[in-house]
């Protein structure tokens, strides 16, 4: 309850919030199907920059604000860069400082090379790039 306040919201591998059942869920990102509603509701798109908490939203750039400016979607570049976010997270001494210093920066480049090639070949490159993501790594 209100983890979001307490700054719990990047914590790494194992977020003791999260049931055992809802560990595999996220892993084999099942967790993600309800925002499929969202797709059908069109206040998404399956590919697109995926939203960003308010928080981090806060250290974007102006320049970084466009990313903003594109319906957010399922899957992107980023999500399958940092697939496996909460293991990167998991060693660090400061999983939050970490994500603002280095992932970040990475992903909202990963989503303005997204906004600038934009296209159905790009959108359908994605979905199959993620689609490989997940079941290499349910190995």
């Amino acid at each position: 309850m209100n983890s979001d306040k307490k700054g719990l919201i990047t914590i790494g591998d194992r977020d003791p919030r999260v049931t055992s059942i809802g560990f595999y869920l996220r892993k084999l990102k099942l967790d993600e199907l309800p925002q499929l509603f969202n797709v059908l509701f069109g206040d998404m798109s399956l590919v697109g920059p995926r939203p960003e908490v308010r928080k981090y939203v806060n250290y974007y750039s102006e320049k970084d604000m466009e990313v903003l400016n594109v319906r957010p979607g399922i899957t992107d570049y980023a999500s399958i860069e940092f697939r496996n976010e909460n293991e990167i997270l998991k060693n660090s001494d400061n999983p939050d400082k970490k994500y603002i210093e280095e992932i970040l920066p990475t992903k909202l480049n990963l989503n303005k090379k997204y906004i600038q090639n934009t296209s159905f070949l790009t959108d359908i490159r994605i979905i199959c790039l993620t689609i490989v993501s997940i079941v290499a790594n349910k190995k």
